[in-house]
């Protein structure tokens, strides 16, 4: 089942917070930059920058995803490893979205932000 418009704008509201604190300079947004969408049940943090042999075109790379668990009322987090799979974080159960992009913020193992 999809989002409801109460889900979608708490999640927007938290990506704002997040992208606020995390995005980089607008300086070289060109270059890097940070955004979020939503899939069925999940949200994914995607990277986007210029792809190395074709500039023009941007690349966009997931690398944080949370998936709620409407029976269980929680989310479970992953990330995206270097072989393209969604493996659980250390810290794989947020209570709240906002714990989520707390969790990814923190990165406290270096697996969202290298």
């Amino acid at each position: 089942m999809a989002f409801n418009e109460v889900d979608l704008k708490r999640i927007e509201k938290a990506a704002e917070k997040f992208f606020a604190q995390h995005r980089p300079p607008p300086h070289i947004r060109s270059q890097l930059d940070y955004e979020y969408q939503i899939s069925g049940q999940s949200v994914e943090l995607l990277e986007v920058r210029p792809r190395w042999d074709s500039p023009s075109e941007l690349m966009k790379r997931p690398f944080a995803k949370a998936t709620y668990v409407r029976s269980q009322n929680y989310w479970k987090v992953y990330w995206m490893r270097g072989n393209l799979t969604w493996s659980p974080y250390e810290v794989n159960e947020a209570k709240t979205i906002d714990a989520f992009f707390s969790i990814v913020g923190a990165d406290t193992l270096g697996c969202f932000f290298g």
